[in-house]
């Protein structure tokens, strides 16, 4: 595949979606847009994680503290992933209906090509060797 998240930079589904150079650079805008936004709301949600720590560790610990901090952590976590969402649907829009269909389809089948490896504990791409599934779901 292309860059990192850069999947419309992949030779391959770049042919099998039959994306337009036009397409690949509106992506490409949306993606380092979104990048900046993303970075500035993982490093809010760090932030508030890293306030949260302390309290949880203390000695004799405040609760309320500690809730009011756990509802800054859900936020900054919330802010991160509605901005992903709409990276995300920014991509698709993008897209056309039948490119859409294609690459969900495409990432429908490198799951189970995922699932079946791990199950079959066969060597990924990289070449190590992933652990067998433990036996019986566990």
């Amino acid at each position: 595949m292309g860059s990192p998240g850069r999947w419309w930079t992949d030779p391959e589904t770049v042919k099998d979606l039959g994306l337009t150079a036009d397409q690949q650079k509106r992506m490409d805008d949306l993606f380092q847009q979104s990048r900046l936004k993303l970075i500035d709301l993982n490093a809010a949600l760090q932030k508030q994680e890293v306030i949260l720590q302390p309290l949880l560790g203390a000695d004799q610990p405040n609760e309320s503290q500690i809730l009011s901090q756990i509802d800054k952590v859900a936020q900054a976590r919330a802010e991160l992933e509605k901005a992903n969402a709409r990276m995300l649907l920014g991509l698709r829009s993008v897209l056309t209906v039948d490119q859409w269909k294609k690459l969900q389809a495409e990432r429908r089948t490198r799951r189970e090509g995922f699932r079946s490896e791990r199950r079959e504990g066969r060597p990924r791409e990289d070449g190590f060797r992933r652990p067998p599934a433990p036996p019986n779901g566990r």
